[in-house]
């Protein structure tokens, strides 16, 4: 594989605006994510930013390439490619790693662990879970919960995702964290189709893969990064830098 990671990011935001550029520690968010990228050293690092600001802040990250996609597109997903069309038309990068810029304490390991499930050639995507540890986090419907079996392996494919606790029982939950590896034509695949009835239905735009047939293959690791989505996540992961 010679992968490349690609960071969607713009300031629009319904709870958190310009998140991209809010002060964590002094530093802005997307900085940080875009450094814990370059620590895991993977492979080039690319922000795809929807506003000029977040270029300018990232500007002088040394390794570090700024795009600038239209602001206009649909999703995270839809800007990776855009970006992917400017830095590496040729398709040299087999493999781009989707980090989300809200992320700004993902572990490099992680985005190491990412790749695993794309060791098999059945698997089109590779996504990330950690292990729920609380009622409060199963229950919650801003962490998606993913309906899969790792019987004792560090890699399993996705059966289905939800904002619901899944599956019913007893047994363990598990947290889906949004990293994904995709397979270039897998990507190419995904964007050019239309939205998924579930999609709408759960607001996950990865059921859209599943729907179409697409296979996602999670790697286990240990904790959820905390993401940063509201105010709230904001100070908490102040008070933790």
């Amino acid at each position: 594989m010679h992968p490349i990671i690609v960071i969607p990011s713009r300031l629009a935001s319904t709870r958190l605006p310009r998140k991209p550029l809010a002060d964590i520690g002094g530093v802005p968010m997307i900085v940080r994510v875009a450094r814990q990228a370059l620590a895991a050293q993977i492979g080039p690092v690319v922000v795809a930013a929807g506003d000029e600001e977040i270029l300018e802040a990232v500007k002088g990250i040394a390794g570090v390439r700024g795009v600038l996609t239209d602001s206009d597109l649909a999703s995270g997903s839809d800007r990776v490619h855009a970006a992917l069309a400017d830095v590496d038309p040729d398709g040299v990068h087999d493999v781009v790693i989707n980090l989300q810029g809200d992320l700004p304490l993902i572990a490099p390991s992680s985005l190491t662990a990412v790749l695993k499930p794309l060791e098999d050639p059945a698997i089109d995507i590779g996504t990330l879970a950690a292990p729920v540890t609380s009622d409060a986090e199963r229950d919650a419907a801003q962490v998606v919960k993913i309906a899969c079996d790792f019987d004792g392996a560090d890699v399993t494919r996705a059966l289905y995702f939800s904002r619901l606790p899944i599956p019913w029982g007893d047994g363990q939950y598990w947290h889906h964290v949004g990293v994904y590896a995709w397979r270039r034509a897998a990507l190419r695949r995904f964007v050019a189709l239309a939205p998924s009835t579930l999609e709408r239905r759960e607001s996950l735009e990865q059921l859209r893969a599943l729907q179409a047939g697409m296979t996602i293959g999670c790697a286990r690791i240990d904790h959820a990064p905390q993401g940063v989505d509201t105010p709230a996540d904001l100070e908490h992961v102040r008070g933790l830098v």
